[in-house]
């Protein structure tokens, strides 16, 4: 019960690691609060997670790319559970457009979501933690913002974005106690089948080969709730209070962070 009474928001909570994560944090005797855009699912995961325990959760619908209402959904969260310990932004979108022929529209919507996203859900906890003698903010890198991915360009601008905000603000808020990581995960999910499905058979083909060759461990994705959920409780936990500004691959052996 690493997380006992821990007070965590989790966004995108409704699937995938969003959801894996909300369970484990739930086991670990977390109190939690859920968000994301599909009400239907993220209820259903809450009433799972909170009916096998220990912890609560409790959810509640919210479009991260609106600062206010992240600032009035983080208000009403921190009121219902007494405070903030911990915030995982999970939730982020992952869509593929050629290159070289990106429209305007989709850029603004993958990056008000994956990048302002993210620093409106950081801001609004830093405010709250900082107050309370600190805090942990997990956000959620990729390989793709470290390295050039093939086909997948612009994802990858957003993620990298991530991570430089991730370094940054956990060398300026952690004289506050508030410690910031991101995570680089490798795992099947809804978003990335979504992926999958955009890709031509060529494209497929070749992304499945050399994942097969680059993945030592497995020559696969990982599954979220085996492979990463544990490291989610690690990072939430007072066991890492010592750990800030770092970019944490979970992801079989893919990449190597220096």
């Amino acid at each position: 019960m690493k997380l006992t009474n821990k007070r965590i928001i989790v966004t995108g909570g409704a699937q995938g690691i969003g959801g894996a994560t909300v369970a484990a944090y739930a086991a670990a005797g977390a109190i939690v609060t859920s968000f994301d855009l599909n009400e239907e699912a993220g209820q259903a995961v809450a009433a799972t997670a909170t009916a096998a325990g220990p912890g609560r959760v409790t959810f509640a619908r919210l479009d991260i790319s609106d600062r206010a209402s992240v600032d009035a959904a983080f208000d009403a969260a921190a009121a219902d559970m007494g405070g903030l310990d911990v915030l995982v932004n999970v939730a982020g979108i992952q869509r593929f457009q050629d290159a070289h022929d990106v429209d305007t529209a989709f850029l603004e919507l993958i990056f008000r979501i994956n990048v302002f996203g993210t620093m409106y859900t950081n801001g609004a906890a830093y405010r709250m933690m900082k107050p309370a003698g600190g805090g942990a903010i997990v956000n959620f890198g990729s390989e793709a913002g470290l390295t050039a991915e093939p086909n997948n360009a612009v994802y990858g601008a957003t993620k990298g974005a991530i991570h430089t905000w991730t370094r940054s603000v956990a060398r300026e808020w952690g004289p506050a106690g508030v410690r910031v990581n991101s995570v680089m995960p490798y795992m099947v999910t809804p978003m990335y089948q979504a992926f999958r499905d955009a890709m031509t058979t060529e494209a497929l083909a070749a992304h499945d080969a050399e994942t097969a060759v680059q993945i030592p461990l497995t020559g696969k994705f990982g599954d979220a709730t085996k492979d990463l959920a544990p490291v989610m409780v690690f990072l939430a936990s007072d066991d890492s209070h010592f750990i800030t500004g770092q970019m944490l691959p979970v992801d079989g052996g893919l990449v190597s962070v220096r």
